[in-house]
Order: C-alpha cells, then sequence, then structure tokens
C-alpha cells in the first residue's frame, strides 16, 4: 500500500503542463483560507502534496499539522522546503487517531484520491472542534474549457479521467452537486461555497496566451462567484 502511495511521486514533482493550472489553483485556495482565519488558530491539513499549501500555511498559523501516508512524498517536502516548520504525521488518513481536537481541517485536493470520501468526511469529524470549521477543495468536471470541449464533441463525457489523472492517482472528479451531496450526506452544514480560477480554455491553450498575472488573478477573483464554471471547487463547512 505505501508503495502505491509513492509510485505518484512523479506526480508532485513539477515538469507536466498541467503544473500551470496547479500553480495557481495551489497559491489561490490557501489565501482565501488564510483570509477567514485566525493565526492562532489550531490546524490539521490532509497530505503534503506539491508542498505549497504547507509552506504557506506553516508560516501563518502557530499550530499546523500535515498526515501523509506517503514516505516519498514526505520525503519530497523536507528536501524542498527544508528550513518548513511543520509536524509531519506520516499515517494513512483512514487510520489516524488523536485526542486533539481542531479549529480548523482543511482537505485540498485530496477526496478525489481516497476511496471512499464519505468514511474520510465522517472519520474527520471526530476531530473538529464544535465551533470548527473543514475546507475541502476538488477538481471540478465542468470547468468551462471541460464544458466547451463537451459541446464540441472532444470531451464525449465530462467526468472522464485524463492519463495525468491516473499519473496523479485521481479517482474521481466532482461537480457542485455532487460535492454538496457528499458534504451534507455526511452531516454536514455548508457555509461558503466558491469557485477556485474561472478557466475559460485547456491548459495548453492558456498558456499560449501568455497572460500577465493580473490576468490569472482576475480569473481567479471573478471565480469566487462562479464555481460551477471553475476548475477547482472550495468549500467551507461544519457540523450541522
Amino acid at each position: 500500500m505505501e508503495n502505491k502511495l509513492d509510485s505518484h511521486l512523479e506526480a508532485y514533482q513539477g515538469g507536466f503542463i498541467y503544473e500551470f493550472d496547479n500553480q495557481i489553483q495551489m497559491n489561490w485556495y490557501p489565501s482565501r483560507i488564510m483570509n477567514f482565519s485566525n493565526k492562532s488558530a489550531s490546524v490539521l491539513e490532509l497530505g503534503l502534496g506539491h508542498g505549497i499549501s504547507a509552506k504557506l500555511f506553516s508560516d501563518y498559523f502557530k499550530d499546523y499539522t500535515v498526515i501523509d501516508a506517503s514516505k516519498a512524498v514526505i520525503e519530497n517536502f523536507i528536501k524542498e522546503f527544508p528550513t518548513c516548520k511543520v509536524e509531519i504525521i506520516e499515517e494513512y488518513f483512514e487510520l489516524f487517531e488523536t485526542n486533539n481536537k481542531y479549529d480548523i481541517i482543511i482537505m485540498g485536493f485530496i477526496l478525489e484520491h481516497v476511496d471512499d470520501p464519505e468514511v474520510i468526511l465522517r472519520h474527520f469529524k471526530n476531530f473538529l472542534k464544535p465551533n470548527g470549521k473543514i475546507y475541502v477543495t476538488v477538481p471540478n468536471s465542468e470547468v468551462m474549457n471541460r464544458r466547451l470541449g463537451n459541446f464540441t464533441g472532444d470531451l464525449p463525457n465530462m467526468q472522464l479521467l485524463s492519463d495525468h489523472d491516473y499519473i496523479c492517482g485521481h479517482k474521481r472528479y466532482y461537480s457542485v452537486k455532487t460535492l454538496t451531496e457528499q458534504i451534507t450526506n455526511c452531516g454536514f452544514k455548508i457555509n461558503r461555497f466558491e469557485g477556485i480560477y474561472l478557466k475559460p480554455l485547456s491548459t495548453k491553450q492558456m498558456i499560449s496566451l501568455n497572460l500577465d498575472s493580473k490576468y490569472i488573478n482576475a480569473l481567479c477573483e471573478l471565480g469566487i462567484e462562479y464555481p460551477e464554471l471553475c476548475c477547482g471547487l472550495f468549500v467551507q463547512f461544519s457540523i450541522d
């Protein structure tokens, strides 16, 4: 099982065309979370991934912990960010146990990877303070560029996973509807639902435009109000 997780390390070391999208989203959603959060909050994050969010959160929150079951991903993070001050727990999400309760639990682009997302959501409800918040981000199958692909016939099924998705270990896409249903089915109340990066064209097309960063930022700002058209979905919720 460890080898299975470690096999996806390549996806977190850069070099893919989709690194363009990753950099935008991975820098955007932490900024939104920090915008709504007190620096003194106790924070638990699931997964190191590219390490971008961990670096940002460790610089902002005083009490910050990350869980990750891949030894290879952990070693890669330490190599990439040797001075980053973060407590890392090597454990599978499903097996994680603690007596601690957290103000904030973050699942940034995690639920598309796991076997059963509802098991994860219900399990981590146990570690959330009564007035705590959970933040989830996931890829959106109905992002504008995939909708266009569907209309043109280039993408007959918007839920279809790409070769890159399989390299990353993705098991599913989400939509506003399916994510809402999954969260509410687990007994949570949604407080905020936003989009991450309104992406009108394919990644290759977006890169070819060589847009100034102010336009990329504008697409992120615009996307807040239009989650159904965005590359990623961002949700804040609490125990109902």
